[in-house]
């Protein structure tokens, strides 16, 4: 038995780790950088990875680590991305992971081989045979522009490629969404920009990172014996308390509850708003130049487009007509993870958590391997279970790409668990 492991990030670590503990040994993961950690790759210019030069984590380390291997004790409740690449190269050191890698190569194209198998096309040349193929490259790569990118004039790029402040200093910024990119592009360049400003399109949850002195997920995770109506009731009061009105802050308020969308966590923006430091305004109408044109009439001019419109699922070594999820708003997928088409192709880590990622990607590579060594069954009809769950996904969070592999963070984890049994 061959598996087959696309990518050596925190969701391909895992992976191998889970594999090669129940028992398996052919296991090959392809990681097409030279060092393990994925995402988490700092690097000061344009690459792989999406992280800047002052980001930190926004779950909390509490929640944020694997079951068996917790965050050093002096790590803060939310580490910056260096401790976090440090914490997954002591992981793989510790289960002595990277043996399994083939590092600085890249999978070009993959094809499934009579359903039984799969056949993966390298970059040197080669190919290789697997029984199992677990992909696990991530969705945070392919950035997604605005259909007015190539009409701006001035200095324009995507949060994928922003790396530091420094080259914003004395200059007019757009800051373009408030998810959590955007917010921290917002706050870091406010630092050192002339002036700054953040257009929204629709309303946003906009969260503090701590409520009465605990990191907020924390908080949020006392709540989770309530029932989710109750749970989303409490806590808009403590928001209302916390930090009162959205429209306090010239922001649109939501209507929605806060577990229909993925929610921004960031304790700066609110208070960099309220300091005349980040300037809210509206979605945009047309941009012309360096004008760019907003819903409510207004216009401005700026020097510098930040785009924070977030990410394309993308997987370049498979055909468009195989697989394409790129604007898709339901994906079919049982339990995130199983195509009900292709038996022996597992998906690790596509998924957007209201919480951490690494301890669900842990879960599912512990069922992935349960699986394909017989140890468990799927339900009869996961196949058919994966279309419907494909639309109450959709129905669950507002209808939008970005949503597409949004998961509530516990109830998840307890229907992966339920299958582990």
């Amino acid at each position: 038995m061959r598996i087959a492991i696309i990518g050596a990030g925190c969701s391909g670590l895992t992976a191998i780790k889970n594999l090669v503990e129940i028992g398996l040994k052919d296991i090959i993961c392809f990681e097409k950088n030279d060092q393990i950690g994925g995402n988490w790759i700092f690097a000061a210019n344009k690459s792989h990875s999406s992280i800047c030069e002052t980001t930190h984590i926004i779950s909390s380390k509490s929640i944020s680590q694997f079951s068996d291997f917790p965050m050093p004790d002096d790590y803060p409740d939310y580490p910056s991305h260096q401790q976090v690449l440090a914490y997954f190269q002591a992981y793989a050191k510790h289960f002595n992971l990277e043996k399994y890698i083939r590092f600085n190569t890249a999978v070009l194209h993959t094809e499934e081989i009579r359903k039984e198998g799969w056949r993966l096309y390298l970059n040197d040349g080669s190919q290789i045979d697997a029984d199992y193929l677990l992909v696990a490259n991530g969705h945070h790569s392919v950035a997604r522009h605005p259909s007015w990118k190539d009409d701006f004039t001035g200095q324009y790029l995507h949060a994928h490629d922003y790396k530091s402040n420094r080259e914003l200093e004395g200059k007019q910024v757009l800051v373009v969404g408030a998810g959590n990119s955007g917010c921290d592009c917002a706050v870091e360049a406010s630092r050192v920009a002339a002036r700054v400003d953040i257009s929204l399109r629709s309303p946003q949850y906009i969260i503090p990172k701590f409520f009465m002195g605990k990191p907020t997920d924390s908080f949020a995770a006392s709540l989770q014996w309530l029932p989710q109506n109750v749970q989303d009731w409490f806590q808009k009061i403590a928001l209302r308390i916390q930090i009162g009105r959205y429209r306090d802050y010239q922001l649109p308020e939501p209507n929605f509850s806060p577990t229909q969308a993925h929610p921004t966590i960031n304790s700066e923006l609110l208070d960099k708003i309220r300091h005349g430091k980040v300037h809210p305004r509206t979605g945009i109408k047309q941009v012309l130049g360096q004008a760019v044109f907003f819903a409510d009439g207004s216009s401005t001019r700026y020097d510098v487009i930040i785009a924070a419109t977030g990410y394309k699922i993308n997987f370049s070594f498979f055909e468009p007509t195989f697989i394409n999820w790129e604007n898709a708003t339901t994906i079919p997928l049982y339990l995130r993870m199983f195509h009900p088409e292709h038996s022996r192709l597992v998906f690790i880590g596509l998924i957007q958590p209201q919480g951490c990622i690494w301890p669900l990607a842990e879960v599912q590579a512990k069922l992935a391997a349960h699986l394909i060594t017989n140890k468990i069954q799927l339900p009869p009809n996961w196949r058919e279970q994966a279309y419907l769950e494909g639309t109450h996904t959709a129905q669950q969070f507002i209808p939008h790409p970005r949503h597409s592999i949004e998961v509530h963070y516990r109830p998840y984890l307890k229907k992966l668990k339920q299958i582990l049994q």
